[in-house]
């Protein structure tokens, strides 16, 4: 591993001394490209650093235990305990590092949330589970563009669909996929009972054109009349898009533009997202198959996170991950159940890596 890491940091210095040359530098396609893969080794490169210091002086703090005076040796005994503490918990994170990198990680997402069961109750918690998502996002500087949404008679979302992007978006929001239950006492319940209600929320990565080939052939395109808030043109306007995917019977429609070739390359890009998932599916259990486990399959008919409103509580339960802060998660502040997702499928991963070594 240290010899592999070693290339590594020399490949991070070349690359950082190609960001200096000018010829590289007036070539801005170029230079960007060297930037972003000089850019993606920063973390593990430092990291190694870090590892390399500890173990220096780790060796250093031993060889000062051979001293005679009494106060350099205590001084000594102090530092390599806090330095042998870290050597584990450094080399954890290192190999953590060089994991196969998800190439979809750096992805822009496509959002789904759909009310499930419980009716009304269902659409208004589908409703600030997107508000949350998109207080989310702006902490990470986000921007978010809604596709297509529903609303129902309560003031909640029958349906939301909407684009995040930005920075590592799907790294961020991955694992968010699959059905979140809701436990809690409705507005218009008199008898004080708490309900359990349920949505779905699909991630999907934004898929490019070089990543999903679609066949004009294989399309069926519809028009219709937009509905809903929008003034004169509502229903006077065959605006709104509907495109039928044949080989796969994959539906999407796009109405939140007035202009039809603007919905249309909404639904597209909604279209590409939701044929790429089908493929990454397939090869996930493909390879489920070949090596009898499957590590962050995302499956959606999975109940993942139950929110518990009277007591203030989210359990996770993939992870197993409870926490008693509701009220700020649903502000937006999500990142403590995201980074835990993350360490968690990681450590899951780098099992399943070592299995296969093994």
């Amino acid at each position: 591993m240290f010899e592999r890491l070693e290339q590594i940091e020399t490949r991070y210095e070349d690359l950082g001394s190609q960001l200096a040359d000018p010829t590289i530098i007036s070539d801005q396609p170029k230079y960007q490209k060297i930037a972003k893969q000089h850019r993606d080794l920063e973390d593990l490169v430092d990291k190694f650093r870090q590892y390399r210091q500890v173990t220096t002086g780790i060796a250093d703090a031993k060889a000062m235990l051979e001293e005679s005076d009494p106060e350099i040796r205590a001084m000594a005994e102090e530092e390599l305990a806090q330095l042998e503490e870290r050597e584990p918990k450094l080399e954890e994170e290192l190999k953590f590092l060089l994991l196969p990198k998800d190439p979809n990680d750096e992805k822009n997402v496509v959002v789904e949330i759909r009310a499930g069961t419980g009716g009304d109750e269902a659409s208004l918690f589908a409703a600030e589970m997107f508000r949350m998502y998109t207080r989310f996002a702006e902490q990470h500087r986000w921007k978010v563009e809604v596709l297509s949404s529903s609303d129902s008679s309560v003031g909640g979302l029958k349906e939301v669909t909407a684009i995040f992007e930005g920075d590592r978006v799907y790294s961020q929001l991955k694992y968010e996929s699959g059905v979140h239950r809701v436990q809690r006492v409705p507005a218009t319940e008199t008898q004080g009972r708490v309900h359990t209600s349920a949505i779905t929320v699909a991630v999907l990565p934004e898929a490019e054109e070089v990543d999903v080939k679609i066949e004009a052939k294989d399309l069926r395109i519809d028009t219709f009349c937009s509905s809903g808030p929008g003034g004169q043109s509502v229903n006077t306007t065959y605006s709104a898009i509907r495109i039928t995917h044949l080989p796969t019977n994959t539906v999407v429609s796009c109405q939140d533009e007035k202009s039809q070739i603007k919905n249309r390359e909404k639904a597209m890009r909604v279209l590409r997202a939701r044929l790429y998932e089908v493929e990454m599916e397939r090869q996930h259990e493909l390879q489920a198959k070949e090596r009898k486990q499957q590590v962050g399959s995302g499956d959606r008919s999975e109940k993942i996170r139950t929110y518990n409103f009277p007591q203030n509580r989210l359990t996770d339960h993939r992870i197993g991950l409870t926490i008693h802060q509701l009220s700020e998660v649903m502000e937006g502040r999500l990142q403590p159940v995201v980074d835990a997702l993350t360490g968690h499928f990681n450590a899951e991963r780098l099992k399943a890596e070592a299995e296969a070594v093994a």
